[in-house]
């Protein structure tokens, strides 16, 4: 599967470091301990400087014309583009200004501790996780770990994005919990005053504490509601359901007429959430959080992704496949704890 990992001809390494887990695709650097964010850049090949310069366009009669409106950016270190067309009022945001603003959230880099890091492209997209100090409990051994992750690209092709993430420790379930109308998002644009904006943003941040005590209480509470197989399957019907023609078949109890695309995803949930050692503890067998991680699961560890940047989009990225899941399994387990069978009366 493709990488697109960004390749350093300069130092021949690729652009991408993580701890104690393997490496994406063996490339990259793995290490053992905890790096300082003064590390992190360097392990990640992300320490080098952008800028950007006028595009010079050149006239039919040999002239040359430096544009007052069009600007490119490139890496100073190997003087590669990265974007080819940025605004005059387009600000970047520097690698080293991103890890500060880990650093910034917990009042300094002893209590954020850096994940993974790395480019892809030419370097025109980066992105960076870190772990906060505490974590979400749900049941007495359930544990799952508070992230921060935070994407941007030099290309003015995407703003720049952090959100909180939890992660589930026992199956390495990755979701992006922005739950409850993506409120725990921080999204900025590559304009004046970016910076002084992104200073701030740890402030904002501060909503994932909050998020994560109430989403830790939902997840506690879902521990405790019993889900039949039956209804597992049918929640994973809803939730994974492309559209209005599979939803109305559904309506109409017809799921074997649904195409088999959609069949085998719901069936791959379905064993998942059956089979999966993960879904055996006293928090997971036969629950509604379950039920939920079942979908989550299943995305982060059984799906098949054309390549891992897809993986990485669908699971983390704002309106990717399987945050879109996510969201439909959220909202559909909350409507359970609240009615129970009545959601599935789809008439």
């Amino acid at each position: 599967m493709a990488h697109n990992l960004n390749f350093n001809k300069e130092t021949g390494h690729h652009s991408f470091f993580s701890v104690k887990e393997k490496a994406w695709h063996n490339l990259g650097l793995t290490v053992d301990e905890y790096p300082t964010s003064a590390e992190a850049i360097k392990y990640a090949g992300l320490d080098y400087q952008v800028d950007k310069f006028p595009n010079i366009h050149r006239m039919p009669d040999g002239k040359e014309i430096i544009s007052e409106n069009s600007f490119f950016t490139y890496r100073v270190d190997n003087q590669e583009v990265l974007g080819s067309s940025v605004s005059p009022i387009y600000e970047i945001l520097q690698n080293r200004e991103a890890f500060s603003f880990f650093d910034d959230i917990v009042g300094g880099g002893d209590g954020i501790l850096y994940e993974t890091a790395g480019a892809l492209g030419r370097g025109e997209r980066i992105f960076i996780t870190a772990k906060l100090p505490d974590y979400i409990r749900v049941g007495k051994d359930d544990v799952s770990e508070k992230y921060i992750f935070l994407t941007s690209s030099h290309d003015g092709s995407a703003s720049i994005t952090a959100a909180f993430t939890p992660v589930r420790i026992v199956c390495q379930n990755t979701l992006n919990a922005a739950l409850r109308k993506m409120t725990n998002v921080v999204r900025f644009r590559h304009t004046t005053n970016v910076k002084e904006r992104f200073e701030n943003a740890h402030k904002v941040m501060g909503i994932a504490n909050h998020y994560s005590k109430e989403l830790e209480g939902t997840f506690n509470q879902w521990s405790k509601v019993k889900i039949t197989d039956q209804q597992v399957h049918k929640l994973i019907q809803l939730a994974l359901c492309p559209g209005k023609e599979t939803l109305e078949l559904i309506k109409k109890e017809a799921y074997e007429d649904t195409s088999t695309k959609f069949k085998n995803t719901v069936e791959g949930a379905f064993s998942y959430a059956m089979l999966s050692e993960s879904q055996q503890m006293d928090t997971t067998k036969g629950t509604l959080y379950g039920a939920f991680n079942a979908v989550t699961g299943y995305y982060q560890n059984v799906y098949d992704f054309k390549s891992d940047e897809k993986k990485f989009d669908s699971i983390v990225m704002i309106g990717g496949t399987a945050q879109v899941k996510t969201q439909k399994a959220f909202d559909l387990c909350s409507a359970f704890a609240l009615d129970g069978e009545s959601i599935f009366s789809l008439n």
